[in-house]
């Protein structure tokens, strides 16, 4: 019984490779791919450590430092954004004054301040969900990093 019913389903496919009739798969599109033009160069990824996503809130690399004496914007950088934190790295406590600290400086509401990659990495992205652009944002935590 099993031998009939897989001589059903596959004789069709044989009858027309015999014939000549093989179905081919499309071919795969060049190295530039669906919705980008030739020539134009995409960049990898985008310069500085604030940039806009795609949703339009502002997203911030930042290289935390925990257990600080005092929270600090050490250094901007194209990379990220060095933070110090007067918390210790445990229990989720560095990355809520991290939020706390970066809402204070960018004069936003901590509810429009929240941690969006990097929960135990001191590699962080936080997410602004405000109404503020990428310069703006790059401007005051610069200001700030030339105050300590």
């Amino acid at each position: 019984m099993l031998a009939r019913v897989y001589r059903t389903v596959t004789a069709p496919r044989r009858a027309a490779a015999v014939r000549g009739r093989v179905h081919t798969m499309p071919r795969k599109e060049s190295k530039e791919g669906k919705g980008q033009k030739k020539g134009l160069a995409q960049p990898a990824h985008p310069t500085g450590p604030v940039v806009l996503d795609k949703s339009g809130c502002v997203l911030i690399s930042v290289h935390a430092k925990p257990g600080s004496k005092l929270n600090a914007i050490t250094d901007v950088t194209t990379e990220a954004v060095g933070v110090a934190i007067a918390a210790p790295p445990s229990e989720g406590e560095a990355n809520a004054e991290l939020c706390r600290y970066l809402s204070k400086v960018l004069e936003v509401k901590k509810s429009e301040v929240n941690l969006d990659k990097g929960g135990k990495s001191r590699e962080k992205i936080v997410k602004i969900s405000a109404a503020i652009t990428p310069e703006i944002v790059l401007e005051k935590l610069k200001s700030e990093a030339s105050k300590s």
